[in-house]
């Protein structure tokens, strides 16, 4: 998506090799009209693989999870990361180790809103190791749901995500594939 990679030269910013931060415009400040175009070419996407819901990991999936589940018109369901009073029992859960903090947490999911029924594309901002969409796979299997595609803002495709979510069988849709970066380029993989 051209309007994304051009958002990402103009106002991201390269940490190192492997962090790209975005927060002017994704997941700290978030620009609602990309997000509703980012949403859009989601639900264009997919639009033919009968999606029943859409899933996103808490909290900078959200807005564009947000904007693709309406443009589809179906519920969106978000992955808590947090212990919560309101959700204690009666939950898939599931450890996943966060690239960017190097962190663990459980990933954690009602059994009460995601059901064999449904046909799940799960959507989140970022793909590095493919360590948070396995989890997430992994809760919504235990559901008997199906994936029926992942959808992500941005990949870092010199990462082993894609390739780690492939080898497990689900397609994977990216809004912008970062094949280089560093504090003074990022090079993204042209689609055709």
């Amino acid at each position: 998506m051209k309007e994304l990679q051009d958002r990402i030269l103009k106002d991201g910013q390269v940490i190192g090799t492997n962090i790209l931060k975005v927060n002017k415009f994704i997941n700290h400040q978030v620009d609602p009209v990309l997000m509703e175009h980012i949403g859009e070419d989601f639900a264009n996407h997919f639009a033919d693989k009968g999606i029943t819901k859409v899933v996103t990991i808490e909290s900078s999936g959200i807005a564009p999870a947000l904007m693709a589940a309406a443009k589809m018109n179906v519920p969106l369901v978000i992955l808590k990361k947090q212990p919560s009073k309101t959700l204690h029992n009666d939950l898939y859960q599931t450890q996943v180790t966060s690239f960017t903090t190097e962190k663990s947490y459980e990933l954690t999911l009602s059994r009460d809103v995601i059901s064999e029924d449904d046909n799940i594309l799960l959507i989140d901002d970022f793909m590095a190791d493919g360590e948070a969409a396995t989890g997430a796979i992994r809760l919504l299997r235990m559901a008997h749901a199906t994936v029926a595609g992942i959808g992500i803002l941005i990949e870092k495709s010199f990462q082993p995500g894609r390739r780690k979510i492939n080898e497990q069988g689900y397609e994977v849709y990216s809004l912008a594939r970062i094949k280089y970066m560093d504090e003074y380029q990022i090079d993204f993989i042209e689609e055709n």
